[in-house]
């Protein structure tokens, strides 16, 4: 795309568009965060830093409504859910505001002889690739901890979200950050190539596809930058036999459907111990014909379109191509009649290891449930997978449940619940869901310099 717009996909018209900016427009960006961090930014005491952060969450709180309702608008989220996207952004900011004295203080080393110590020191320009599916909140995963840790930020946000990624800039404006402090940029995807290039840019932060993922990290090794992935999922969400059913479904049902089913770590494959199987797909079944589909900023919906006609059209081969190879469609699998990129909540069964779709992340309202024998089956399929992101296990035997989540292959396991979010606990995945961490104090721990002192 050449250029960044806002495609409303609830009305499917274009609200505005933004050009691209130029090769001397993006030096001029690179040059003026260069000076403001070498001369002003990171000279800054955590305090200073903390005065502008608590500032920017202040502000985001007190207008959440309109926040809130660009993210319907852009990318079609109803607005109960983009409300408690804002919700959670601001207490991101506010968590690194609060935090970050106690996660940058020095450490002191036992030696044997003088003393010696490692401070925390910001490495300089953090350039960020963000994703639509949360456009907020993932700017938020990288903007908190980076500027409080004394590095500024360049971010390159999705196309389809620019007046959220305005919106966000224009918050550390508002709260008085010297300008290019964070900066939003809008590029393609060859200029941003460009753009990693750059010696000054000292760490790269990609959240999006594994695809992406591929090409950004082979650009940021290429210039010896360091660099965080955090990359597609196919979270398992596992149903042992012993487990509440009632809590299960409930979990099921928002972990895979929530935002559509436009999140990493949705609840994609739901892996059923047979004893719970018919039940538990009843009572999914059941849940998702209680939705109210519709306007995301009409008052009592619960889900709106899918963000784009790509992400919809993308969903929708998915699932044909699954059915095709032998997959049994339970619900859905059609677009909606109606203006709009709306696709029917969906579920698949009898999903094969053979099927072209078993090893596919589906990013959309799409519940792959496959039965299962034995924990041990479960805790075999959960594994059988290129991703390693999040994943659920539910059981009322604690015990049992957590040996179980020991056992699955992921960076992030929730028992009882499906797989959330919030500042305190690190997100990050292994295998080909990336690697890094973002949230906790680990997120603050990626783009710092730990530097030894040593007093002979």
């Amino acid at each position: 795309m050449s250029f960044y717009q806002t495609l409303n996909p609830t009305t499917e018209t274009v609200e505005r568009t933004f050009e691209l900016h130029t090769a001397a427009q993006m030096k001029a960006i690179v040059d003026r965060a260069e000076h403001v961090w070498k001369t002003d930014w990171k000279k800054r005491d955590i305090a200073a830093r903390k005065a502008i952060m608590s500032k920017a969450a202040d502000l985001l709180r007190r207008d959440r409504m309109a926040h809130a309702r660009l993210i319907a608008t852009e990318m079609g989220k109803a607005l109960p859910d983009a409300l408690e996207e804002i919700d959670i952004t601001a207490d991101i900011l506010s968590f690194y505001a609060d935090g970050a004295a106690e996660f940058l203080a020095p450490t002191h080393l036992t030696v044997k002889e003088g003393h010696a110590k490692i401070i925390n020191q910001p490495l300089g320009l953090i350039y960020c690739i963000e994703p639509w599916n949360f456009p907020y909140y993932q700017l938020a995963r990288v903007a908190g901890p980076n500027l409080m840790a004394g590095n500024v930020v360049i971010a390159k946000h999705a196309p389809n979200v620019p007046q959220c990624a305005l919106a966000f800039e224009k918050l550390f404006h508002d709260a008085g950050a010297p300008v290019g402090v964070y900066t939003n940029i809008f590029l393609d995807n060859d200029q941003s190539a460009e753009l990693i290039k750059d010696f000054r840019i000292r760490g790269v932060a990609l959240t999006g596809s594994e695809r992406a993922g591929q090409t950004v990290a082979a650009e940021a090794g290429a210039a010896l930058k360091k660099d965080t992935m955090e990359l597609g999922g196919s979270d398992a969400f596992i149903v042992l036999d012993d487990a509440d059913l009632e809590l299960a479904v409930k979990w099921a049902t928002w972990g895979r459907f929530a935002n559509n089913g436009q999140v990493c770590t949705a609840a994609k494959r739901m892996i059923v111990h047979e004893k719970v199987y018919d039940a538990f797909l009843a009572g999914l079944k059941k849940a998702i014909t209680q939705f109210r589909i519709g306007d995301p900023l009409a008052e009592g919906t619960t889900h709106g379109p899918m963000s784009s006609k790509k992400a919809l059209d993308t969903a929708l081969a998915q699932t044909d191509e699954a059915v095709k190879a032998g997959a049994t469609l339970v619900a859905g699998g059609k677009r909606m009649e109606r203006t709009g990129f709306f696709m029917e909540p969906t579920i698949l069964t009898n999903v094969s290891k053979d099927n072209p779709v078993f090893y596919q992340e589906i990013f959309g309202p799409v519940a792959v449930v496959h039965k299962v024998a034995s924990e041990h089956e479960a805790i075999e399929l959960a594994n059988d997978s290129p991703y390693g992101l999040g994943g659920s296990v539910f059981s009322r035997d604690l015990g049992r449940a957590e040996r179980v989540a020991e056992a699955v292959e992921t960076g992030m396991m929730f028992i009882n619940t499906a797989t959330t979010a919030a500042p305190e606990l690190p997100f990050g995945g292994i295998k080909n869901s990336g690697f890094g961490r973002e949230l906790s104090f680990l997120g603050i721990e990626e783009f710092i310099n730990r530097k030894l002192i040593r007093v002979a």
